[in-house]
């Protein structure tokens, strides 16, 4: 079975077979798979990608919703902490 590029995991994809899903768990469910995107993958593009698809069938559904927000926000995963993001001498 041939993985999606844009949706890997199939978070996306699940969450738009879900009847009744709330706002509150697209917003988790879009984290989940925005922190799994390779960080040398354009976020905003895929977003707009997976929009292209999902848009048109489901105007009103929240993760259709969540996704445009994602475009007005930075959902770029980075590193805040750690041992990597110490000052070396």
């Amino acid at each position: 079975m041939k993985r999606d590029a844009l949706d890997p995991r199939e978070l996306i994809l699940d969450a738009y077979r879900i009847e009744g899903i709330k706002v509150e768990d697209c917003r988790s469910i879009f984290l989940d798979w925005a922190l799994g995107v390779p960080v040398e993958q354009n976020v905003q593009e895929l977003i707009v990608q997976l929009l292209d698809r999902y848009r048109a069938d489901n105007p009103d559904h929240p993760m259709t919703q969540v996704m445009q927000d994602g475009l007005q926000q930075s959902v770029k995963p980075q590193r805040r902490g750690g041992w990597r993001s110490r000052e070396r001498e």
